[in-house]
């Protein structure tokens, strides 16, 4: 950091950018045992993003969550809770004072972090706190008011929503939280990992000097954050959740634009957890698997097929279990209907073709983001480049041509010709596949062009 003199009696601090991130990682991680990389980026990015709200059209949230007590996920909120900016820490919020809390300051909300959000949204709660479930999920998007009738004044009030926010918890947050949030999973630290104790009184204005000089360099990029558009490796509400992130990592430079969209990767899956979606997504995805490679069902053996999953819900589902009733009222809003048709024994009955389910499947339950289309480019430095002349990836009819590989590995750019010795962790940041390498060569698919 160096001072200058701009006109007389004000000094104005010009911090480099990528410097003070670096600055904010190391002394969370020296309190706190973070699981990778991936983690500590996100969380530096998410804690600078607080000091820069409004730059951004969505406030992500920062879900911790963990397995078990002891894991960290308090102290690593109290660390967030020194940094951020304007945090209001809480353990039971009602939604009114919630609300309040935002709206006396709609255009500099505060920080709203939730410890113990497992006892707000668990399941012995049940929908007792819908109301604020509502407002987290609403004060994601900039302009989304929450509309309150006062009978007093008899007048419509506008309730300010939008606000940066936090929760940690014991297990999973609601899904439409998570949908919105970037996912920290804590894990309790090993045994040979040793932290400093953290003490408010002793470290806090050493972290305080941190947060001003945070602030201070993310208001003078204000108008630079605004304008930001960085292209991410995902699309859709994901890529509204990262924005912010990676338009603060772009900003500051260095490593961290690349480390950020590794973070990205890292911490954001396509995979679809069958335990976490809706019944019907469920039934679409089981379906999936109950086709095999057949191009048509009868109704009856689709749902003995399903019912024969014993750790799926749909041979004790209601009273009788799955019935072909049941099956074609979920799947009718998904536009699946069963037709009557004659099968290979002569028989006639209802069942549902394959080509019926694709575009379902396509839909709501895809397995890997490569497996429909490549990401795309993150940077303008990561712009697909041809390895004509070189060795191919792959010598399959189905490529078109072979690309080099970007690994998301931090700090690092291999490729899939054999010319790079990437470590076990890293992933190609166009098809997201593991790249790993046996005497030279890769084992796994080829992007295409």
């Amino acid at each position: 950091m160096t001072r200058v003199t701009t006109d007389g009696d004000n000094v104005v601090d010009l911090v480099d950018g990528a410097e003070l991130l670096d600055q904010v990682e190391a002394a969370i991680c020296s309190y706190v045992v973070l699981p990778d990389d991936h983690t500590a980026a996100a969380v530096v990015l998410w804690i600078a993003a607080t000091h820069a709200v409004p730059a951004w059209n969505t406030a992500p949230r920062l879900v911790i969550k963990a397995p078990e007590k002891r894991c960290g996920k308090s102290r690593l909120l109290d660390l967030i809770e020194a940094l951020c900016h304007r945090p209001i820490l809480t353990a039971n919020a009602s939604p009114s004072a919630v609300y309040r809390s935002i709206g006396e300051h709609p255009s500099d909300p505060p920080t709203l972090l939730i410890d113990e959000a497992d006892t707000i949204f668990g399941p012995k709660t049940g929908d007792a706190n819908e109301d604020l479930r509502g407002l987290l999920n609403a004060g994601h998007q900039r302009g989304r008011p929450a509309l309150r009738w006062d009978a007093s004044s008899r007048r419509l009030d506008r309730i300010a929503t939008f606000a940066m926010a936090a929760l940690a918890g014991i297990g999973n947050m609601p899904d439409t939280i998570d949908d919105r949030a970037v996912i920290v999973s804590m894990r309790r630290r090993a045994p040979d990992e040793v932290v400093q104790p953290y003490r408010t009184r002793r470290d806090g204005p050493a972290l305080a000097g941190l947060k001003t000089d945070l602030h201070r360099w993310v208001g003078s990029h204000l108008d630079q954050l605004e304008a930001a558009a960085p292209e991410l490796p995902v699309e859709d509400r994901a890529a509204d959740t990262w924005e912010p992130l990676v338009a603060i990592a772009d900003a500051a430079g260095g490593d961290w634009p690349t480390n950020a969209r590794a973070a990205v990767l890292g911490l954001t899956t396509d995979d679809v957890d069958v335990e976490n979606v809706s019944l019907r997504v469920r039934l679409l995805i089981d379906c999936r698997t109950a086709f095999g490679d057949a191009e048509r069902l009868p109704s009856e053996t689709l749902v003995a097929r399903l019912r024969a999953d014993a750790e799926a819900p749909w041979d004790t589902l209601g009273r009788n279990g799955l019935t072909p009733k049941a099956l074609a009222g979920m799947l009718h809003d998904f536009g699946i209907q069963s037709a009557r048709d004659r099968w290979e024994d002569g028989s006639q009955a209802r069942g549902f073709r394959r080509e019926q389910f694709e575009d379902s499947w396509h839909r709501y339950c895809p397995v890997r983001a490569s497996s429909h289309s490549p990401v795309t480019s993150v940077t303008a430095s990561h712009e697909r480049e041809s390895v004509t002349g070189e060795p191919p990836c792959d010598t399959s009819p189905v490529t078109e041509r072979p690309i080099r590989h970007k690994s998301a590995v931090m700090g690092r750019r291999d490729t899939c010709d054999g010319k790079a010795q990437p470590t076990s962790a890293a992933v190609c940041i166009r098809c997201r596949q593991p790249l790993s390498y046996d005497d030279g060569t890769h084992t796994h698919p080829t992007c295409t062009a």
